[in-house]
């Protein structure tokens, strides 16, 4: 690597494209390093199982993507043409029951009886303050919140919904069941204070903006900044795996889109004893076994409304999901075990062939486990949509281990490169304001192991690259991320 840049970022992910982006805009040369042959690491879409069949490897649905501030200013929306369901998930029950989350949260909560109006008054404080919990969640979370407001009703409802008392303001079991299944998208212990409050963030933004899905498929959103990127003067080296920084063509910033415990690998000598140690002790959390179907009909659920929805949570009540859960924590493979299933081609047919349908699924496991999830998961959605079965032309799975060796950033499976516990989530993955930025000269880390973690939400990424502008290139002025004219033809032109 002969070459020289102003900023070198290692990994493609969203985050580490974010970075880039904002880099480039500001007008510094930058170069883009990743390990894979293909970039968008998480936000990538490839056919898994038959040809015409286009599965999203990583991320499908992307309920942050509308309030990232970091999107916002690249104006997505704009870019990407997005399909935004008017039911953001859906969590079917036994006896052909359903919770449906429309996004209009007076609409959800007629549908959801004598919980419904509970339901709305735990909400509607939250999307009345959209603007504010996203910002409040999307910074490290040691800096004063721009609404507090917003950060009082978060904390308040997170509390509730994260205790032992989160059954107290609901009679029946539909409600308790949403919350539970929105909460479990975390891979942790159920109830905690972390789960409950990434839960209601979630669902927040569920009934606030909804949860887009881009056509074509999550590559969509890595595609859209690529090709800013490159419009920018940046540069991008697919199939170059970095074991060192020394390996890398000189900077004055290094940008790595890496888990602490790979830093703490390509940094080697040069980094300090104390902040090695502080990153040695970030914890891992559980990991994924994921499911891709190629379908002859949609899935045929129980409830009908269900298929409204791009997203299911699926394994029954709090009780049941809770128990899935803490199984896992534990270390064991559940029965029963939660999954979280999406279903895009009922919104964009450009997935599948005509008439045909894809179905993304996954279900939680212990960090790393070898098992081969696939009957567990047919068995719970046949539970709640018979006949599932007879729908299935080809399927694609991927254990825990598949997950770590296909992504290095997702170690033993954990798809939200570390725990996203209380802890975690305060100090991410150090106590620090700006936790981004590394005792070491001009290298900073930016994946989801930062604040504000996972996520399809490119802030990361963002808040790095405006890090390494204030401490390495001497300005605070934020570089103006929005699309030029031609890159809102090429994304109408993607979308007819």
């Amino acid at each position: 690597m002969s070459e020289s840049y102003d900023a070198v970022i290692v990994g493609s992910g969203p985050n580490g494209l974010a970075a880039a982006v904002t880099l480039a805009r500001a007008g510094l040369s930058v170069a883009v390093y990743e390990r894979a042959e293909t970039f968008g690491g998480a936000a990538s879409t490839a056919e898994l199982t038959l040809p015409g069949f286009r599965h999203d490897v990583g991320s499908a649905v992307h309920p942050l993507a509308l309030e990232s501030w970091f999107f916002r200013e690249f104006g997505l929306e704009r870019r990407v043409p997005l399909i935004v369901p008017e039911v953001s998930y859906a969590h079917p029950l036994d006896g052909g029951r359903a919770g449906l989350a429309y996004r209009d949260l007076a609409r959800a909560a007629d549908g959801l009886g004598v919980d419904g109006p509970a339901y709305e008054r735990l909400m509607r404080p939250l999307v009345e303050h959209l603007r504010g919990v996203a910002d409040f969640t999307g910074n490290a979370l040691l800096r004063i919140p721009g609404d507090p407001l917003a950060a009082v009703f978060f904390g308040l409802r997170a509390l509730e919904q994260g205790g032992p008392w989160w059954n107290a303001r609901f009679r029946d079991d539909v409600v308790p069941s949403m919350i539970t299944g929105v909460s479990a998208h975390t891979i942790l212990h159920q109830p905690s204070l972390a789960a409950g409050g990434a839960g209601l963030v979630l669902a927040t933004y569920g009934h606030g903006r909804g949860w887009p899905i881009p056509v074509g498929g999550s590559q969509s959103i890595a595609d859209a900044m690529i090709a800013d990127i490159r419009a920018h003067g940046g540069v991008l080296h697919a199939g170059v795996e970095v074991t060192a920084l020394d390996e890398l063509p000189p900077s004055r910033a290094v940008l790595l889109d890496t888990t602490p415990r790979a830093l703490v690998t390509m940094a080697g000598e040069r980094m300090p004893e104390l902040y090695r140690r502080q990153l040695e002790r970030f914890r891992y959390g559980g990991g994924v076994a994921k499911v891709d179907f190629a379908l002859s009909d949609p899935v045929p659920w129980a409830h009908p409304d269900v298929a409204r929805a791009g997203t299911i949570h699926i394994g029954g009540t709090r009780a049941e999901i809770a128990a899935a859960e803490n199984a896992v924590a534990r270390g064991a493979l559940p029965d029963a075990p939660y999954v979280l299933a999406a279903q895009p081609t009922l919104f964009d047919s450009t997935r599948a062939p005509e008439g045909k349908h894809v179905l993304w699924a996954y279900t939680h496991v212990p960090s790393g486990s070898p098992a081969d999830r696939e009957e567990a998961v047919v068995r719970q959605i046949e539970r709640f949509a018979p006949g599932f079965r007879d729908t299935v032309l080809a399927s694609s799975s991927r254990t825990a281990t598949d997950i770590q060796a296909w992504n290095h950033n997702f170690p033993g499976g954990d798809i939200s490169a570390g725990a996203p516990n209380l802890t975690q989530l305060l100090g991410r993955p150090v106590y620090s304001p700006d936790p981004w930025r590394t005792p070491m000269k001009g290298v900073y880390l930016c994946s989801s192991s930062t604040s504000p973690g996972p996520g399809v939400h490119g802030l990361a990424g963002w808040h790095a690259a405006l890090s390494a502008l204030r401490h390495e290139f001497g300005t605070r002025l934020r570089p103006d991320l929005a699309p030029r004219d031609d890159q809102l033809h090429a994304a109408a032109s993607s979308a007819s």
